[in-house]
């Protein structure tokens, strides 16, 4: 009998970090309740200090920066979208797919400019979901969270101070 070389690629499954940890949430009433596992923070809650690295991201006490990188632009939005319920913003509003997101991206002409013409993707407080840099890695995107109880949040979110 032999042995057939494996011929399907690698599956590699991102890591946000360490799980956080977990209580359990028993419900009062009588009966059939079920224990529910919930987790004790999320980064909506518990926004990290400054010089803090969490979740896979690096904050400077004010914004929480992450790159997401899953070969193509669908993937990618799908794990950022799931990051983001995961973390606690899962009531903002994104675009639907990866073709309208598209439509949020400077033209050609201006994204060297970045600094005059503002951000090159979606932007919603207190989300950004920015486009690379051009030359960078295709289908990837950089998640910034911005720290909403900071003293003159909407100030640093528009890049005003």
């Amino acid at each position: 009998m032999a042995l057939r070389a494996v011929t399907r690629r690698p599956v590699f499954i991102a890591s946000f970090g360490p799980s956080p940890v977990e209580r359990t949430v028993v419900d009062g009433g009588g009966g059939g309740a079920e224990d529910t596992p919930t987790p004790t923070f999320r980064l909506r809650d518990r926004f990290p200090e400054a010089g803090a690295e969490a979740q896979g991201g690096v904050s400077d006490g004010y914004c929480f920066r992450i790159t997401f990188a899953a070969g193509r632009l669908g993937q990618t939005l799908e794990l950022l979208r799931a990051f983001l319920a995961e973390e606690g913003y899962g009531d903002i509003p994104l675009p639907a797919d990866a073709e309208e997101l598209k439509k949020f991206r400077l033209p050609p002409k201006l994204r060297h400019q970045l600094s005059l013409f503002g951000e090159d993707g979606y932007v919603h407080n207190p989300v950004k979901v920015l486009f690379p840099p051009p030359g960078a890695r295709r289908g990837a995107l950089t998640l910034e969270i911005y720290n909403e109880h900071a003293p003159g949040h909407l100030l640093r979110f528009h890049r005003r101070s």
